[in-house]
């Protein structure tokens, strides 16, 4: 039987990739002593691999697919430009804390004289993203010395680095470290990516391509309810009228001509406040479901 080689990225984003393929309809379940977490799919097998390193095996052919960062893709392609590009299959924005991107920031000491980044000509940056970083400097014509942060950069500023570029959502963990951001290098999602060989198999195809189809619903799905509801038809444009709609609503025929069924999509934080002006307006039988996925 052919199967996949999937890679999962370890770490920060192994417990949302996890939850994200639950929602998909694949159950991955992990042990604290495996790099090879087991899903309910005989077709595909899994590895966990630093998402740093991920865009490098399947590049080389020791993984099939696997998801991880634009922006270790990008530090990847930078080092090895005598490689075919990775097939990027499709984004997936979601990140460790939320469904969002991520921005990878220059940032300063709160105190620090530097407004942009050509200030910093001849300083020392501390950095994970070590060759996005120089490259981003270098087409700015600013030379600074690029080193290596193994971790813990936000405390790195003023004493073992004069700037550091780092990935953030929310800024927080820079402010409490009282740090200024400059300038954003960049911004990243993950992203679900392929070796070009393994595309080439018809068979491989398919499965990577469903896979990134029932992601991108679940994704979709994130934050969005059902509702369904009878309205007199005598109503129906009052209550069409309070429903923001992913699309417009379905409307169904009952067994009374002069009622309908209406079936509709809304985002989940705004049915507390929808059904009560939609029971106003005429509405009845109001039932909320939840959603795991829609293919748009």
């Amino acid at each position: 039987m052919s199967t996949l080689k999937l890679g999962i990225p370890k770490g920060s984003l192994e417990e949302s990739t996890i939850a994200l393929f639950r929602r998909a309809g694949y159950e991955i379940r992990t042990s604290s002593r495996s790099y090879f977490p087991t899903i309910d799919d005989p077709e595909i097998e899994c590895m966990l691999i630093r998402a740093q390193e991920m865009a490098r095996y399947v590049s080389d052919g020791v993984l099939d697919a696997g998801l991880t960062g634009m922006d270790w893709i990008e530090e990847h392609a930078i080092g090895h430009p005598e490689q075919t590009p990775l097939v990027p299959v499709c984004d997936l924005i979601y990140s460790k804390q939320s469904f969002g991107k991520v921005k990878w920031v220059l940032a300063v000491p709160e105190d620090s004289p530097v407004k942009k980044a050509e200030d910093l000509q001849g300083k020392r940056i501390a950095t994970e993203l070590v060759r996005v970083t120089r490259d981003w400097f270098e087409k700015k014509g600013t030379t600074v010395d690029v080193e290596f942060s193994w971790g813990a950069t936000e405390v790195k500023p003023p004493v073992l680095a004069d700037a550091i570029v780092e990935a953030t959502e929310t800024g927080s963990t820079l402010r409490a470290n009282r740090l200024r951001i400059v300038d954003t290098l960049m911004e990243s999602n993950t992203r679900l990516v392929a070796n070009p060989a393994v595309m080439a198999d018809a068979w491989k195809r398919e499965k990577i391509e469903t896979l990134a189809l029932l992601l991108k619903a679940a994704i979709a799905a994130q934050g969005r309810v059902g509702l369904m509801l009878n309205v007199k038809r005598s109503d129906l444009d009052a209550v069409i009228a309070q429903l923001p709609a992913l699309q417009r609503p379905t409307i169904s025929s009952l067994s009374d001509p002069d009622w309908v069924a209406v079936n509709t999509i809304v985002e989940e934080k705004t049915v507390r406040t929808l059904i009560p002006r939609l029971k106003a307006v005429g509405g009845q039988g109001i039932v909320e479901y939840p959603l795991n996925k829609i293919v748009l």
